[in-house]
């Protein structure tokens, strides 16, 4: 007997009308696929668990979505793939599910990833390139020694603080005053938002 939950059957009822068969019909297959699996809500929508989250269905305004939680392990090349979200993302009608051959198996993977305690590989670190210096902002600093002594000292985010300061003025105007501001400051030794330390 499939663990069904009142919040989905309300989700699905809630649904535009195209989307109802459609949610049903995918909610059937993931319980034949995984008759372990419970039912809940999350992010809004309803999603399926077994030993940790397997995936979830939603409906939007003009089409459903099935997704899998570990969907990077499943399918070769992610989920950004667009034959991936061609086959998961635009179902429009209930002819537009994937035929039971082809969501079982992904079903089955998913509870297995699961089941063994597999993990998403962890994206690596974003690192934050350096923005380029000012030239201006450069020949102001290297006027006054005490401003070019902390600059050479501060640590790269609190340069870049004061390097993203400048290249965001929009106006000549108010960069230079934010250059004469940044050279005070650096003379210092403060940090850009010494303020908020």
């Amino acid at each position: 007997m499939p663990k069904t939950d009142e919040r989905v059957d309300a989700y699905i009822a809630n649904a535009k009308e195209f989307a109802r068969p459609i949610l049903e019909r995918l909610r059937a297959i993931v319980h034949e696929g995984c008759p372990e699996c419970e039912e809940t809500i999350k992010w809004g929508h309803p999603s399926f668990t077994h030993h940790g989250i397997l995936g979830g269905m939603i409906a939007f305004k003009e089409r459903c979505a099935l997704h899998f939680w570990k969907s990077n392990l499943l399918w070769p090349k992610g989920e950004n793939d667009p034959e991936w979200q061609a086959l998961l993302y635009q179902m429009k009608t209930v002819s537009d599910i994937p035929p039971k051959k082809t969501l079982l198996p992904l079903i089955t993977k998913a509870m297995e990833l699961n089941e063994s305690g597999a993990k998403l590989p962890k994206s690596p670190p974003k690192t934050k390139k350096e923005p380029a210096m000012p030239d201006a902002f450069m020949a102001a600093i290297k006027k006054n020694k005490k401003a070019l002594a902390a600059f050479d000292k501060f640590s790269p985010s609190h340069r870049r603080e004061y390097i993203e300061w400048i290249t965001d003025a929009k106006a000549v105007a108010t960069r230079d005053r934010r250059i004469a501001q940044a050279v005070e400051w650096m003379a210092e030794g403060k940090p850009r938002n010494w303020k908020y330390t």
